[in-house]
């Protein structure tokens, strides 16, 4: 917050807001107006809370690349290619695959994070009777939401077998003073953890909610890492430095020290209870679904908490910027096991798992296929419910030139390709729950072997020469236009 406010990025609200709806109207209001305005809310005072409220901290591609330390995003991309180096191709090949013993040695290397045993997020301590939820100043986003929910929180739990930590961010739907439901999906590893748990005969596993600290943390726990991959090792990673850690109060987990808010507990696998209606990423409310509920044993804070929060909604919101961040990081990696693939861009018009533009470098029949089948065998991936693969020379970013490339060269019949399989838990289309159709759409140029035995038209292109020229008349050709 002290690097935004020094970039102008940070925007100070002392008028008095309720967390219940305004804080969301405005945040909306002020991501989606005009591009001048769109910057990071400190709400200084919050109705009902001593403790203020930020929210739209990653709402644009400079605050996204700030928070990770990058001039740009893109620069991900080279910060992910410097790590494959230390690795064979075929190792990270495996690491698609094998999962668990590659992501082992595949962090090994990183310092191991350095353990506090006195930490700023545990400058107030409250346990017992001196736990109240309530006192956070947790929103309400929609009028329709059952209640106040936390919406960008670092959601900490160890497989009940390895110990092996991971960090998710999933919602949690506020009860009363001491009690949440958490909202990890089928396909989510915190759900991987309940059901192993399960197996082993437990009925609570332990739970930190961390709310805070290095915005890098919060980036991690939303990206689509596989099982067994720790994203505060991660983090010790894309920092070079250890990240500093401290022991909770109550629970046998570690969190980061320099957060704001840690809720610790234990999630009861057995105490099962309605969670939703919630306005989520989609647009659209969530159902009301069976949750485990996460009983809270401690509230462990700063002596001046700032309590994050990301309103979420009828797209594009600042999720969007975060799932480009992810985007840009893991496209090396999904190169390397499609390596024709030149690009890839998921719109917020597809909320992240329904479209997904690829664009490929194609020198044989069957190529887009077989990317679009190799993308549906790739973790997460596997949830998308709409692939488009175009040809190299198509800017996946300018949804206009897409549409008429895909429009003007896709032969309905021949091109198209659908396929039933799983789909993502929010998807309210399918007929059944996270099972359904999805599509795969080969835009590319056919060729012969393909059954295409007309010739291609070439694409429309200025020559370079004329594009000089003109060059060199454009200044005082804008000046006239500017009369």
């Amino acid at each position: 917050m002290k690097i935004l406010e020094e970039k102008g990025e940070l925007t100070k609200i002392p008028l008095e807001v309720s967390p219940e709806l305004e804080i969301s109207e405005i945040t909306q209001r002020v991501f989606k107006g005009p591009k001048e305005l769109n910057k990071a809310l400190l709400f200084e005072n919050v109705k009902g809370s001593s403790i203020p409220v930020v929210t739209n901290l990653f709402g644009t591609h400079k605050r996204m690349a700030l928070a990770l330390g990058v001039n740009d995003l893109k620069e991900l991309e080279k910060k992910a290619q410097g790590l494959l180096g230390l690795f064979s191709a075929r190792s990270f090949g495996d690491f698609f695959r094998a999962g668990k013993e590659i992501l082992r040695s595949f962090l090994s290397f990183v310092p191991r994070p350095k353990l506090l045993k006195e930490a700023p997020c545990q400058e107030i301590i409250k346990k017992d009777d001196e736990i109240n939820l309530f006192e956070l100043p947790i929103l309400k986003c929609w009028p329709k939401d059952k209640g106040p929910f936390i919406t960008l929180p670092q959601v900490v739990t160890v497989d009940p077998l390895t110990g092996q930590r991971n960090v998710g961010m999933y919602r949690l739907q506020v009860l009363d003073k001491r009690t949440l439901l958490v909202h990890w999906q089928r396909h989510k590893v915190g759900t991987e953890h309940q059901i192993k748990a399960k197996a082993l005969g437990l009925k609570v596993i332990p739970c930190a909610v961390v709310l805070g600290g290095d915005p890098a943390c919060i980036w991690a726990a939303s990206a689509p890492f596989p099982p067994g991959f720790d994203e505060y090792l991660f983090v010790n990673w894309l920092r070079g430095k250890p990240l500093e850690m401290v022991r909770c109060v109550t629970i046998a987990l570690e969190v980061p020290a320099r957060a704001e808010i840690v809720i610790e507990g234990f999630v009861n696998l057995e105490d099962l209870r309605e969670e939703g209606p919630f306005g989520d990423h989609t647009g659209y409310y969530t159902p009301v679904e069976l949750f485990p509920t996460l009983h809270v044993s401690a509230i462990t804070m700063r002596s001046d908490p700032i309590y994050p929060a990301t309103i979420v909604g009828i797209p594009p919101m600042e999720d969007y910027w975060m799932g480009k961040a992810t985007e840009r990081f893991f496209l090396p990696f999904i190169k390397l096991v499609l390596p024709e693939i030149v690009d890839i861009n998921m719109p917020p018009e597809g909320v992240f798992h329904n479209l997904l533009l690829v664009s490929i470098k194609k020198t044989y029949p069957g190529q887009g296929r077989k990317v679009i089948f190799g993308l549906w065998g790739l973790g997460m991936m596997s949830l998308t419910k709409a692939i488009v693969v175009v040809d190299e020379d198509v800017k996946l970013e300018d949804l206009s030139e897409v549409a008429w490339y895909v429009l003007g060269n896709v032969d309905w019949k021949r091109d198209v390709v659908i396929v039933e399989g799983p789909v993502d838990h929010l998807d309210h289309s399918s007929l059944q729950h996270s099972f359904g159709g999805k599509i795969g759409i080969d835009a590319t140029r056919k060729l012969p072997e393909e059954g295409h035995q007309r010739e291609w038209p070439e694409r429309v292109k200025m020559s370079e020469e004329v594009k000089k020229a003109i060059d060199k008349k454009w200044p005082e050709i804008f000046e006239a236009l500017k009369k």
